[in-house]
């Protein structure tokens, strides 16, 4: 098959360098590797946390321009994002990944503090996805000053509230570049994400007219009512068995009311819908957003919070896939790939027929949870594999 992204002309390499896995150096940047992670871990950005995004961003520019990479950054809103251009052969393939975390500032002194156990790294974000960040480094520090394809990063700093602010950016970062790996966790058993569910956030906001519910609840209108009624149109659209394939929803937040002797004027609900195709993804949101009110004297409105394309592999992702297995033979691992159902900054660039590949980062666990952690051994292996997919 051919390899999607080679397009460069043959460069040869010393014995030396093909063994640089095995040298003393190999053991000094490990060491480098684990330390960087742990001064990334103990920069605590929650997202939309704007000077916390700023510290971690100049700490990024600071070791990326030190491995002869230009930083160029991209301040939004919600954050700093980062652009890294690291100049080599060739049109440049794209490493994505994200800086911000689900984790409060005071996490890492409470609840998760760093820690370095049982060949393990412990502490807030060191899995989603410091880590991921860390074998992008530490892969460009050991080809600094040898031939190798030119790279292009963008790190984001809203990813974990679905880069409302980000996605301009991500999509600026991806033009010219031949493909993409995404950086966030892979399958628990290490195996790439090739495809990805849609995602989409949905707030549902119901009005309606308060009175006393017993004196005179017929001048009342219930907005708790108008808003179950619609939750309840929105399971049958979601749930229809014409739809090319099943439908993820879950009612995370309901908010309404105040008193039980008041007819209530406001309520609200989020949604967090999946999608495994664009046509349902389609089908699904299009009959949401054209509900109405059920009674009358009611308001009704659908806001999009967060949106994610579902993506489905192609055949250039799964080119892609046998383009980094190729590249795992040389350095004695073997790696597959198979759909997930999280949602990540992969998914537009796949839903885009971008090449695309995620889960480059390293096995671990504890996800948004507090027994987050990497896996020492699959942090130095991610690194080995990198260098060897830069390699020609």
């Amino acid at each position: 098959m051919a390899n999607v992204i080679g397009l460069l002309p043959d460069i040869q390499v010393s014995d030396t360098f093909r063994n640089m896995n095995t040298n003393a150096s190999s053991k000094r940047g490990n060491a480098a590797a684990v330390s960087l992670l742990r001064e990334l871990v103990h920069i605590e950005t929650p997202s939309l946390n704007v000077a916390a995004s700023a510290r971690i961003a100049e700490v990024l520019t600071s070791h990326f321009t030190e491995i002869g990479a230009e930083v160029t950054l991209r301040p939004t809103s919600a954050g700093t994002n980062l652009i890294i251009t690291a100049p080599g052969v060739g049109e440049p393939l794209l490493l994505v990944g994200h800086t911000d975390t689900v984790w409060p500032v005071g996490t890492l002194a409470e609840a998760m503090p760093w820690r370095e156990t049982d060949g393990k790294l412990a502490g807030p974000g060191v899995y989603d996805m410091k880590s991921g960040i860390v074998v992008m480094h530490a892969a460009l520090s050991r080809l600094a000053g040898t031939p190798h394809r030119a790279v292009r990063i963008v790190l984001v700093c809203d990813e974990e509230v679905g880069s409302p602010t980000s996605q301009a950016v991500l999509r600026e970062a991806s033009a010219g570049t031949v493909a993409a790996l995404g950086f966030e966790s892979p399958h628990p058993d290490g195996a790439f994400k090739i495809g990805r569910l849609g995602s989409t956030r949905i707030k549902l906001t119901a009005g309606g007219r308060a009175a006393h519910a017993a004196l005179d609840p017929e001048l009342g209108v219930s907005a708790i009512d108008e808003l179950i009624d619609q939750l309840l149109h929105i399971r049958a659209i979601t749930a229809s068995p014409e739809l090319p394939s099943p439908v993820l929803s879950n009612i995370g937040v309901i908010r309404g009311g105040a008193l039980t002797n008041v007819v209530p004027a406001s309520a609200s609900a989020e949604i967090g819908l999946r999608f495994g195709d664009p046509a349902t993804e389609e089908h699904v949101l299009r009959a949401i957003a054209a509900l109405t009110p059920v009674r009358s004297g009611a308001t009704f409105d659908c806001e999009q919070l967060s949106h994610r394309p579902a993506w489905l592999a192609s055949a250039a992702d799964r080119a892609l896939l046998e383009t980094v297995r190729a590249a795992a033979l040389r350095v004695d691992q073997r790696v597959e790939g198979r759909p997930a159902s999280g949602a990540g900054d992969t998914n537009l660039l796949g839903s885009l027929g971008h090449p695309t590949l995620d889960g480059f980062g390293p096995r671990g666990g504890g996800a948004h949870a507090e027994n987050e952690h990497v896996l020492i051994d699959s942090l130095h292996e991610r690194i080995e594999l990198l260098v060897a997919v830069l390699m020609p």
